[in-house]
């Protein structure tokens, strides 16, 4: 999607679960998604074991080597995970064997810890729900949507013109709600990865719609690839792909000058 996902290819990322703030369901998904930035070399899940809420994560535990970590629910309504779950983050980020960190929750509580990993020049990505508080998400450099991760849901994908178009089985907005215009965002992203020919790079578009909101994702407008989004929007961006022998086709896109002097 952006240069991320190069940059941190072959890395060691370190996964760590709010198992009481997550889905069990969606672990497949969840571990792939963090597989993109790097090798999960530490898979760790942090509940209290005793109540029926981790009965669901007990089914998949194995399956993906993930170390179930006990802590016990002292308060009644509280998470029991947050305190356990930050002293091992702190713990292995000063260790200094992996490069980035995956934290698995919607919980604001682990805000200034995804703050503190970023502060020393580690990769940080959130995954947790779109009702994730701004302040955890903002914090993180890559943040992804759970209902991004539900192929069975219903989307609305985005069209422009404002005609929205109801698809099955893909991956995306939960309940079908109505998406918001990427268009704004799109041309801010695109103002910073313009280059003096007026062209710019799908892969630094990407980084910058990254920057300018941690939590975007094409698959938030139905379509999987950002590639795809950008061609939607056929009245605002013209498209050139350069052919590689090599690999994979290079594009770029610019305004199209009927849209230039609307910025």
């Amino acid at each position: 999607m952006d240069n991320l996902d190069t940059t941190f290819d072959n890395k060691r990322i370190a996964m760590l679960i709010d198992g009481e703030n997550a889905q069990s369901s969606l672990i497949d998904k969840m571990v792939a998604e963090t597989g993109k930035y790097g090798l999960v070399t530490v898979r760790r899940i942090y509940g209290d074991w005793t109540t029926p809420q981790m009965k669901s994560w007990k089914d998949v535990l194995n399956d993906h080597a993930i170390q179930p970590i006990q802590q016990f629910r002292y308060t009644i309504g509280k998470n029991s995970s947050d305190s356990s779950l930050i002293i091992d983050a702190m713990d292995i980020l000063y260790e200094g064997t992996v490069h980035g960190f995956c934290l698995v929750s919607s919980d604001s509580d682990y805000t200034r810890l995804a703050t503190r990993i970023r502060e020393k020049g580690l990769f940080v990505m959130g995954i947790g729900r779109k009702n994730t508080p701004q302040a955890f998400l903002k914090a993180c450099q890559v943040f992804v949507y759970t209902e991004n991760l539900m192929p069975e849901k219903q989307i609305v994908k985005f069209v422009p013109h404002h005609e929205q178009v109801v698809i099955g089985a893909a991956a995306g907005n939960a309940a079908g709600n109505i998406t918001s215009d990427p268009l704004p965002l799109l041309k801010n992203a695109f103002d910073l990865a313009e280059q003096e020919d007026g062209w710019a790079f799908l892969g630094t578009l990407g980084g910058r719609l990254r920057q300018l909101d941690p939590g975007f994702d094409s698959r938030t407008y139905g379509f999987n690839q950002l590639s795809q989004l950008v061609k939607a929007q056929k009245d605002t961006f013209e498209i050139k792909e350069n052919k590689s022998r090599s690999g994979p086709s290079l594009i770029y896109i610019r305004l199209k000058e009927v849209q230039g002097n609307g910025l």
